[in-house]
């Protein structure tokens, strides 16, 4: 069984292609700068084409989603009324699900007849408890306009929980984890016995961690001071938050390895509040599931970069904690997910 996994961004497209009884992958691409000047290839559908993948011979392909709201708490063969919430939820995830769309459409007219499933990365947190899940705002603002904490990277945080059962030689249903997704993006997971019980990122992937170019938990009356003080559009502060803060606010990088070699006071400070903001939120996380069995790193900086996991951990709190480095795989974890719907499916017409 063949599945291919695509990562659609709005200007870059990941593919993967997996022999799924091997677990081998057959083929990886990974193109940048579409519909950038100078590029050569100008849309998706270039895009998808240059990949020399016949669609149309597979058993299926995966589509990484961002955000699947309320709606979805798995992954779902994808048809007209899925297309069309994806397409609602635009406005949660306005840099992410326009183009995990327009990659679906795209394979969608390659290939018709080829079973398409969406994996979203808000599922595995579907299941997290009310009292995690929701904010002390009324309570009809979940009720009628469904805002709430969806949590990110819910792929990579499965993933790598899997892998760490693995490692570690227990069953996932019994481990405890924290699992730390570091890269431009980042967040924290509590993991209880497989299952998501709280994550940093909330209703859209802005909140928690201090990322690369995004603040984190900020005082929401931050927001209401510069619309009504400074006189900023929402706009402007929606950029100025999701863009224009995080490590490049503090230092005006946001690429962690090049912060590491500056020693200006202002590289020195934007990666200080990066690790004390991941400190506080493993404490808590701690103090939640009263046992931890180990700390997991993933992610490009997670992974690659023993001075912050060192200076992380540095905190004798965390001392007697095993901690482990995980490459993750989100796309191979994207076609186990797609796996089960065909298996899902094909029980159901066999029944």
């Amino acid at each position: 069984m063949k599945i291919a996994v695509i990562n659609s961004g709005s200007s870059s497209l990941k593919l993967k292609l997996f022999d799924m009884q091997t677990g081998e992958v057959l083929l990886s691409k990974h193109i940048q700068n579409i519909g950038e000047e100078g590029s050569a290839i100008q849309t998706h559908h270039e895009a998808i084409k240059s990949l020399g993948v016949d669609f149309k011979s597979l058993d299926a392909v995966g589509h990484r989603v961002v955000h699947g709201g309320a709606a979805f708490n798995e992954a779902m063969h994808i048809n007209e009324e899925v297309i069309e919430t994806i397409r609602r939820l635009i406005p949660l995830a306005p840099l992410h699900n326009p183009a995990n769309l327009e990659g679906i459409l795209v394979c969608q007219k390659k290939a018709p007849d080829t079973p398409q499933i969406a994996v979203f990365d808000t599922a595995f947190h579907a299941n997290m408890p009310k009292e995690a899940f929701l904010y002390a705002l009324p309570l009809e603002m979940y009720e009628q306009h469904k805002i709430r904490r969806y949590g990110f990277h819910g792929s990579s945080h499965a993933y790598v929980s899997k892998k760490a059962s693995e490692i570690l030689g227990k069953d996932l249903s019994e481990l405890n984890l924290i699992t730390l997704h570091l890269g431009n993006g980042a967040s924290a997971c509590a993991v209880e016995k497989g299952v998501s019980i709280d994550t940093s990122m909330g209703f859209t992937p802005l909140e928690g961690l201090v990322m690369g170019s995004r603040c984190g938990d900020i005082d929401a009356s931050i927001v209401v001071y510069m619309q009504r003080k400074l006189g900023m559009s929402i706009d402007e502060i929606d950029a100025l938050l999701n863009q224009k803060s995080g490590l490049l606010g503090i230092s005006g990088i946001s690429n962690v390895r090049i912060l590491e070699e500056t020693q200006t006071p202002n590289a020195r400070l934007a990666l200080d509040m990066m690790i004390r903001r991941v400190q506080k939120y493993i404490g808590g996380y701690m103090a939640l599931l009263g046992h931890v069995d180990a700390i997991v790193f993933t992610g490009g900086i997670g992974e690659n970069s023993v001075v912050i996991r060192e200076r992380i951990l540095a905190s004798e709190l965390f001392a007697n904690i095993k901690s482990l480095v995980i490459k993750t795989d989100e796309e191979f974890e994207i076609a186990i997910e797609c796996l089960g719907v065909l298996e899902k499916e094909r029980n159901i017409l066999q029944a």
